[in-house]
């Protein structure tokens, strides 16, 4: 078995059980603390009500977090052996699709897949959770190189500078590789 088929065939094992994995688990959001406001009968009952349920909700979330950082990995560990198909059904599983990360990896697997449309799309997702999310620009920038928009690549390379402080960041020598002609990604 070639190692080409191997990883995919982790990657199919590794999505299914992302899947399964998936399905019982809420999104953030929705887990996040009650934001109506309790009032207090004067007793103090509503007060130590307020301060376990604070807790069991903050440990709640950090379960949820905890397990979608697992789950995110996984999905990015698929993607970056090369199946992203798979690697996309993985990260939508996660049901954190407004996660700067997740929509920048969905859209640099469609990309690598040559969907430049749906591609563009995440990136603009991805951007629009955070607008100084480096890698997305970095790998925008390299899908404008993509599209022969050379000068928009630049830009987005001074984007990266910008964010990272300096060129010393992965984002950014990655970007300046492709804008070279010294590797594609």
């Amino acid at each position: 078995m070639t190692l080409t088929l191997a990883l995919r065939r982790f990657g199919l094992v590794a999505a299914a059980a992302l899947l399964v994995t998936a399905v019982g688990m809420k999104p953030l959001h929705a887990m996040g603390g009650d934001n109506a406001t309790q009032t207090d009968d004067g007793s103090g009952d509503q007060k130590k009500k307020k301060k376990k349920n604070n807790a069991i909700e903050e440990h709640q979330q950090q379960l949820a977090w905890e397990k979608f950082q697992q789950g995110y990995r996984s999905a990015r560990m698929v993607i970056l052996a090369g199946n992203y198909r798979g690697g996309i059904a993985a990260m939508h599983a996660l049901g954190h699709d407004d996660n700067p990360d997740v929509a920048n990896y969905i859209g640099y697997s469609y990309r690598r897949l040559g969907d430049y449309q749906d591609s563009k799309i995440w990136y603009q997702k991805a951007l629009a959770a955070d607008p100084n999310h480096a890698r997305t620009w970095s790998y925008y920038g390299m899908w404008q190189m993509e599209q022969g928009n050379r000068l928009k690549a630049l830009d987005d390379l001074q984007k990266v500078k910008l964010i990272c402080g300096d060129t010393s960041c992965e984002a950014y020598r990655q970007l300046k590789d492709v804008i070279d002609g010294k590797a594609t990604y």
